[in-house]
């Protein structure tokens, strides 16, 4: 678990992220993935300087087969930007901070 990342469920994924009044970013992600790993603390800085205006939350694909299958999450990490509780964007693979905030500017 990464600080200022919130974990979400399959049982929680509707109020935390289709719920939620801010953009939300989901990584999907699993433990056994070195480039989730490597997405930490860049996950964490956006976070913390862009909390106010995005959500940032994991859900561990292992344990949440549902909400990984109702959205075809095939890769780790995936990234997808939820919208007024709609999938507006996905991207695939770990990133630097400055070319995800670049890919994050036009849905936050």
């Amino acid at each position: 678990m990464v600080t200022g990342v919130t974990d979400v469920t399959d049982a929680d994924f509707e109020a935390e992220v289709i719920g939620a009044e801010l953009p939300v970013l989901v990584e999907f992600t699993a433990g056994w993935c070195p480039p989730c790993r490597q997405m930490g603390p860049v996950l964490k800085a956006l976070a913390s300087e862009e909390g106010d205006r995005l959500k940032v939350v994991q859900l561990d694909v292992d344990s949440n087969p549902e909400t990984t299958n109702a959205y075809k999450v095939l890769s780790m990490p995936t990234f997808m930007v939820f919208r007024g509780g709609e999938p507006v964007k996905s991207m695939v693979g770990a990133r630097a901070k400055r070319r995800l905030l670049e890919e994050l500017a036009d849905v936050m």
